[in-house]
């Protein structure tokens, strides 16, 4: 059983919230990952554009790109626009040999509007899941005919949040479409983390290991206060710091056989978590339930 880890840059620069952003580069934030073991980032917004650009830094801070958001629209516009803005994110992820392009739905999300409160977040009809589910799998299909697959990100203020959307989301499209487990995202949304991935093993490719902070969570006033607002309260940390069991987590992904990057993701304000410190503090409890389900966890960063 091999396990790969790897972080997302949010630690370091929050695209919507400014506040939650440390001024460091791309290579200081490589560097800093690195430093703490991770062999592994997902793309951020300070990363170049072109491969052989990317490259070199990359193998400067001996990492490699494990993936990256997508801003996926297909919720309300057609097949042939979302293609022709995620082709040239193939092209420049296939060229650096990143596994996979993670699809976040920000079709009617209100995720990154601090006015909209958690309440007032968008559901789907049985009729519209279908037709979104539908399309969702025929574009993972074209994308994997392309060279990379995707990874479906159900997450908190969008159309698929809840552990019965994600449920309905699974059952209506197909295996086209793979899934990227957040532990985090689904806690957040009420959901039961062990009985997803029982349920929905066989589709998961990418996992987020975002931990979650349960009483910032449970005091949210959800009929006032957005996503965002969760965020900058500090809804979310790395494993080892917040309320999830991430050793019973990776335990039953390891009973289900999963195999691949564990990326940790936990945007939160730096000044008062440190991305370097929190990094270590992710790395280490992860080692530590790694080696507890039986995972070898690899050391090589970029390619030899």
């Amino acid at each position: 059983m091999k396990a790969k880890l790897g972080m997302s840059p949010i630690a370091w620069w929050n695209d919507d919230l400014a506040e939650l952003s440390d001024d460091v580069s791309l290579e200081e934030c490589l560097r800093q990952s690195r430093s703490a073991g991770f062999t592994g980032m997902e793309m951020g917004r300070r990363f170049p554009k072109a491969p052989e650009v990317m490259l070199p830094i990359l193998r400067q801070a001996d990492v490699t790109l494990c993936g990256g958001w997508f801003s996926g629209t297909l919720v309300d516009e057609d097949l042939a626009s979302n293609k022709d803005r995620i082709a040239p994110m193939i092209e420049l992820f296939k060229a650096v040999d990143a596994p996979c392009i993670v699809y976040g739905e920000v079709g009617r999300s209100i995720q990154g509007d601090r006015s909209k409160p958690l309440s007032s977040k968008p559901t789907l009809g049985d009729e519209e899941m279908q037709a979104y589910a539908r399309k969702v799998t025929a574009f993972g299909e074209w994308c994997a005919e392309q060279g990379m697959p995707l990874s479906y990100h159900h997450h908190m203020a969008a159309v698929v949040e809840t552990e019965a959307e994600l449920d309905a989301f699974m059952r209506h499209s197909g295996p086209g479409i793979p899934l990227l487990l957040d532990a985090g995202h689904l806690a957040f949304a009420g959901g039961d983390v062990l009985r997803a991935i029982d349920k929905h093993h066989a589709r998961i490719n990418h996992v987020h290991v975002k931990d979650v902070r349960m009483d910032v969570i449970n005091g949210l006033d959800r009929t006032r206060q957005s996503f965002l607002d969760a965020v900058a309260l500090g809804a979310f940390t790395v494993p080892g710091d917040g309320s999830l069991d991430f050793g019973a987590i990776v335990q039953r992904l390891a009973d289900q056989g999963y195999q691949g990057w564990f990326v940790v993701e936990a945007e939160q304000d730096p000044r008062k978590n440190p991305p370097l410190r929190m990094a270590q503090v992710g790395h280490q409890e992860l080692m530590r339930v790694m080696n507890a389900a039986g995972y070898t966890v690899e050391t090589q960063g970029f390619p030899g």
